[in-house]
């Protein structure tokens, strides 16, 4: 299969197609391929279709099989390796596709592929209900879901792929399916997490959950010197407090909030953000045990609605920057772990515009994650009590080593203290050996590539943490 295919391969693209097409030159052809993640941004794919239906994705697909090519695909185009957008490819971008249709009486929700978690906040509330899921408003769905998909109800309610119905998908021979347990356990047990490589999901149908509007949340700030015991403390406060408490600790240097001493600006902090959805007269009595392990230089927790809630992150994580972000999971939050984090920010690049350059994020998972057992999906869980992840984020691309290197020393530093298996969607591609072990065990492992060669023999869907490529066992 041809790996460069170049823009005249695709000057026949087929006429039944009915949502736009782009290629380099055409009006609006550099605000299409704009993704949140800018580190790629100099690539310049030869031709993205933007797809309205799953017909048009049918179209695309059979294209793409006659052409003999690999297909990118664009949803959200929120993913970190920045992949959806790749040089001289061939893009199937669904983000057009938004569809949302809720069953008031069940709480039963279909998404389109296109639709970014923000909107699916704004429509699920509008009955009472949340889809568990992620926490940038700007994320698509269907990226999230296929990889799993964490957020600030997952000790509440599990991952987002434990409250999905069912798949409708765009095999890579063209055919249109909708997959779930009762159609195709196998295939639904491989998109719950390893989707990205497997098919182009066009809607996703949800069990949501009641929840909101009205909840508490917002940021406590701790100074360095609080950091440790707090941040050590976690596990065993965390263990006694209710599912429907959630925290978030981001590790950074202190940004200028108004409030906070001039003389500690710069300097590392945690910045926990909670999340409360129970009921709000008993949050008080939840937040007891986190309050007992420190005092904060700052509470700005209040009564909120949890649109408002679920998007205290997207300050944190612009569009448009250039951004490196390795991580994993934690098994338990060591006073060894707090430490790193502290020193790993202290030694951070200075920040190159606005907003922060580097930062630790660790969120609370365990609770109803665990439910289920680690075979149940493709999605691997086991020993999830905590996400970590570092990120970078810069402007100039003269910088990109300085903040390459960094994260790298940080996770290479975190690193002893991971579980082997890990969360694909907040990480960059850490090379073969490590994605064959992200997802659990050896036999997890074999039914994914598996899956892969069946449903998409000739790796069309290859512009992804790939399964092709990493297929093997450990040296």
């Amino acid at each position: 299969m041809s790996n460069s295919p170049s823009a005249n391969v695709f000057a026949d693209f087929p006429g039944t197609f009915k949502g736009p097409i782009y290629r380099p030159g055409d009006d609006g052809y550099e605000d299409v391929k704009a993704i949140w993640n800018a580190r790629r941004s100099e690539d310049r794919p030869a031709l993205i279709v933007q797809a309205l239906d799953a017909d048009d994705v049918v179209v695309a697909v059979k294209y793409a099989e006659s052409k003999d090519v690999p297909v990118a695909v664009k949803s959200g185009g929120h993913g970190v390796d920045a992949s959806a957008m790749p040089h001289n490819a061939f893009v199937i971008d669904t983000s057009r596709m938004k569809r949302i249709v809720i069953e008031p009486e069940t709480g039963c929700a279909t998404v389109d592929a296109g639709v970014l978690l923000g909107e699916m906040d704004v429509a699920t509330q509008k009955h009472g209900y949340v889809i568990p899921a992620g926490v940038v408003t700007r994320t698509g769905v269907a990226g999230l879901t296929l990889g799993g998909g964490i957020g600030n109800l997952t000790r509440r309610f599990g991952a987002t792929v434990d409250n999905l119905l069912s798949v409708d998908v765009v095999t890579m021979d063209g055919r249109k399916l909708r997959v779930s347990e009762e159609t195709d356990a196998e295939l639904f047990w491989g998109l719950c997490g390893a989707g990205h490589n497997l098919a182009i999901a066009t809607s996703f149908t949800f069990q949501a959950r009641k929840v909101g509007p009205q909840v508490m949340s917002g940021w406590i700030i701790y100074t360095a010197e609080a950091a440790v015991p707090l941040l050590a403390g976690l596990d065993e406060v965390m263990a006694n407090a209710p599912r429907e408490l959630t925290i978030g600790p981001v590790v950074l240097p202190a940004p200028p909030v108004p409030g906070l001493p001039a003389e500690i600006i710069g300097k590392p902090i945690v910045m926990a953000m909670i999340v409360y959805t129970g009921a709000l007269e008993k949050f008080e009595s939840s937040m007891r045990g986190i309050r007992d392990l420190a005092v904060p230089a700052m509470d700005l927790v209040k009564p909120s609605t949890w649109v408002e809630a679920n998007s205290m992150i997207d300050n944190f994580v612009p569009t448009g920057r250039r951004q490196y972000l390795l991580g994993g999971y934690l098994s338990a939050f060591t006073r060894d772990v707090a430490r790193v984090a502290i020193e790993r920010i202290a030694v951070a690049p200075q920040p190159t515009g606005a907003g922060p350059s580097c930062l630790i994020t660790f969120p609370i998972l365990g609770g109803a994650l665990f439910e289920k057992s680690e075979n149940s999906t493709a999605f691997s869980r086991t020993g999830a009590a905590w996400l970590f992840e570092a990120a970078g984020q810069w402007d100039p691309p003269g910088s990109d080593e300085e903040y390459m290197r960094w994260v790298t020393d940080t996770m290479s530093a975190l690193a002893p203290h991971a579980t082997a298996n890990a969360y694909i969607n907040l990480t960059a591609d850490r090379g073969p050996e490590w994605l064959r072990g992200a997802y659990g065990s050896r036999e997890k492992w074999d039914r994914i590539v598996a899956l892969k060669r069946k449903w998409d023999p000739h790796n069309r869907l290859s512009y992804n943490k790939n399964v092709i490529r990493a297929e093997g066992r450990p040296s």
